[in-house]
């Protein structure tokens, strides 16, 4: 099927998807519903080895981004490694939090959900809920960071290691 209206990401190009990581548009696809003809992006998300069908008109609604350019990643990269201020005892509050701070999807959210939870998970273990989030931030950071800095997932996740006990 041919597309002929205007989309802002293109076949083969790398995008995030807020919470489920790095993902590539393999084809943009018209299907027909009742009467209307809509435009989806076909994404392939590795990390999860899934494809999603994502309506052209709603992706950015849904965060759907470009991965950050090189001095992006490097910023979130040194943002990890800063000061922070210390975030709320109670995990119920601190998960809500965080989990609202992934949804929005940026890098620097993301980046600011790793370092706060690396360091609570130093002064006390953390709730599974949450080690799961923590778990799932630094895999989407890693992602984007070595998508962006063109980096092997392997090194960037030992730059932010290092980053982190710096």
């Amino acid at each position: 099927m041919s597309v002929s209206k205007t989309t802002e990401f293109g076949v083969d190009q790398r995008i995030v998807y807020p919470s489920q990581g790095v993902g590539r548009i393999v084809e943009i696809q018209e299907k027909r519903f009742k009467e209307t003809s809509v435009l989806y992006y076909i994404i392939y998300l590795e990390f999860s080895d899934m494809t999603v069908m994502v309506p052209v008109d709603k992706a950015r609604d849904l965060g759907i981004r470009p991965i950050v350019p090189t001095a992006e990643a490097e910023r979130a990269l040194e943002f990890i490694a800063e000061e922070y201020a210390p975030i709320p005892s109670d995990w119920k509050l601190r998960y809500q939090m965080n989990l609202d701070l992934l949804k929005k999807g940026s890098v620097m959210d993301i980046a600011s959900v790793v370092r706060s939870l690396f360091h609570r998970s130093k002064i006390k273990e953390l709730p599974i809920l949450e080690r799961k989030l923590y778990d799932s931030a630094l895999n989407l950071l890693q992602d984007e960071v070595s998508f962006s800095l063109g980096k092997p997932k392997d090194d960037v996740a030992e730059m932010i290691r290092a980053k982190l006990e710096g």
